[in-house]
């Protein structure tokens, strides 16, 4: 069993890579995290390529509910997340953490927890797991506080599933670097 994070920038091919790990795996578990966005056509096309790329024996479940996911000890298949950043929104929204007083009055203590189940599935799951997430350290900073928020959790949630892990990729513009673990080189 494995636990690889792979990290990268908005269209860096972390998904791609994501999935190329796992090509040799006929069953594998596609966490989609993401969910719809109605009148968004070009969210739909983009929800189309993933599905098309995947190969046909794998499974897509549409959740944010990862841990249990992560906890069932009787689907041994592999689990691929794509991805933390998309979750972790989802997991904002529900909070309402967006909304400054929210988050000063419990919203962040919410998200926090949610986060730190999320790393501890993924540090004492069964399943291999390759989980796929946006590196928010090398961008700008974001002019509003709701956005510095965001990226500051998401940072915090990175480092926490990057120690739970066996393996942390980062991938740059379509070129993987191996940034712990891994035993063989992440070329490519």
């Amino acid at each position: 069993m494995t636990r690889t994070l792979i990290l990268g920038g908005a269209r860096s091919g972390k998904s791609t890579r994501a999935e190329a790990l796992l090509l040799d795996q006929p069953d594998v578990l596609y966490l989609a995290t993401g969910g719809h966005r109605e009148d968004d056509a070009d969210w739909a096309r983009r929800i189309a390529l993933h599905r098309e790329r995947r190969p046909a024996g794998w499974r897509t479940a549409e959740t944010v509910d990862l841990v249990p996911v992560l906890a069932d000890g009787t689907d041994p298949a592999p689990v691929l997340i794509d991805c933390l950043g998309l979750w972790l929104t989802t997991v904002m929204d529900q909070a309402d953490a967006w909304d400054d007083a929210a988050w000063e009055q419990g919203a962040a203590r919410a998200v926090e927890q949610r986060c730190a189940e999320l790393a501890e599935a993924v540090r004492h799951t069964g399943r291999r797991v390759v989980a796929v997430s946006n590196e928010v350290g090398l961008g700008v900073v974001p002019a509003t506080a709701a956005g510095r928020r965001f990226r500051d959790t998401l940072g915090r949630l990175n480092m926490a599933v990057a120690e739970a892990a066996d393996q942390v990729l980062l991938v740059v513009a379509g070129q993987t670097m191996t940034i712990k673990g891994g035993g063989r080189p992440a070329t490519g």
